[in-house]
């Protein structure tokens, strides 16, 4: 389980608690205003910010000083953060290995990761190449490919159409949930979490509530996410 015991995030006038757990095997929507500390939390469990005090667990093992690389963590960012003079299948590499120094297994992986995600004739081809979806779905793949525990979705499918969002948000939930992630995703739009998420927390006004049941939260929504909600 990943946990985040009395964890407390100061940046200049920034502050946010967060004293929550999150549960194995599900997909957990972070939603909330934006500025209201969303990517910071995603990036304090990933390694990438320091907080001023507080822990954070995961199956018993303490990674609040463990380096980001050492984390059984992925992030998947807004801009998919693909190399453009890489090709699609050593972007996908990277997950294995950032020297991409690969072994014939790890090739093998390579391939069934890209036909996991529909893009088993594209491994040749640069991101400059593809299309968003395709640049996406890419990104997606070096996830499943590096297999760590946890995934950090930091509204990766923001920029796309609502069909093509959509598509992306059902092969999350297929490819991540189907391997046994532990999931957390930003979205600013409720119907991304009535779409896959098993709960939803709340992300405003300093604090992460604890998460609760997509629709008993979105049904009755509390007074932060009501006003944010319109």
């Amino acid at each position: 389980m990943l946990i985040c015991e009395a964890l407390d995030l100061r940046q200049g006038s920034f502050a946010l608690t967060a004293d929550l757990s999150f549960p194995v095997g599900a997909i957990t929507a972070l939603i909330g205003p934006s500025g209201a500390g969303k990517s910071t939390f995603l990036a304090a469990i990933a390694g990438f910010f320091a907080p001023a005090s507080g822990r954070i667990l995961w199956d018993q093992t303490d990674l609040t000083q463990m380096h980001p690389g050492m984390r059984p963590v992925s992030i998947l960012f807004q801009d998919n953060n693909l190399f453009p003079h890489l090709t699609a299948a050593q972007n996908v590499g990277l997950g294995l290995r950032p020297d991409l120094r690969l072994s014939v297994e790890d090739k093998r992986a390579v391939k069934a990761a890209l036909a996991a995600v529909g893009l088993q004739d594209f491994g040749d081809r640069k991101p400059g190449a593809l299309s968003g979806g395709q640049q996406s779905r890419v990104a997606l793949a070096r996830v499943l490919v590096a297999d760590r525990s946890v995934v950090l979705l930091d509204e990766p499918f923001a920029a796309l159409g609502p069909a093509l969002k959509a598509e992306m948000l059902d092969l999350v939930r297929d490819k991540l949930i189907a391997a046994g992630k532990t999931v957390v995703i930003v979205t600013h739009d409720p119907s991304d979490a009535r779409r896959i998420a098993d709960k939803v927390a709340v992300v405003a006004e300093g604090s992460v509530t604890a998460p609760v049941p997509t629709d008993v939260l979105l049904d009755n929504p509390p007074p932060a996410l009501a006003a944010y909600l319109g």
